[in-house]
């Protein structure tokens, strides 16, 4: 073999090698893209559900504000002689 095909042939290896590489990366960078937008979907979802416990809270407090209110006028409607409605 003379100098000429030798260098043909590492030419060949170093194209091959470097596409293979090129392969690689952009299975890699697919996989980050997807693994990207699955934490920007966790993220959103986890605010969704923050917003959703929130209002739940709210909604308890008004429940524990409304039994209390009901109580005490139960209480004035005793008080006044009168019967609680079953």
């Amino acid at each position: 073999m003379d100098v000429t095909t030798i260098g043909a042939i590492l030419a060949c290896v170093g194209v091959v090698s470097g596409s293979v590489v090129t392969f690689i990366g952009k299975r890699g960078e697919g996989k980050n893209s997807l693994t990207d937008q699955l934490q920007e979907e966790l993220n959103s979802e986890r605010g969704e559900r923050k917003a959703a416990q929130a209002e739940v809270d709210v909604l308890h407090q008004r429940r524990r504000d409304d039994l209390i209110r009901i109580t005490q006028l139960e209480i004035e409607i005793i008080r006044l002689g009168g019967n609680i409605p079953p």
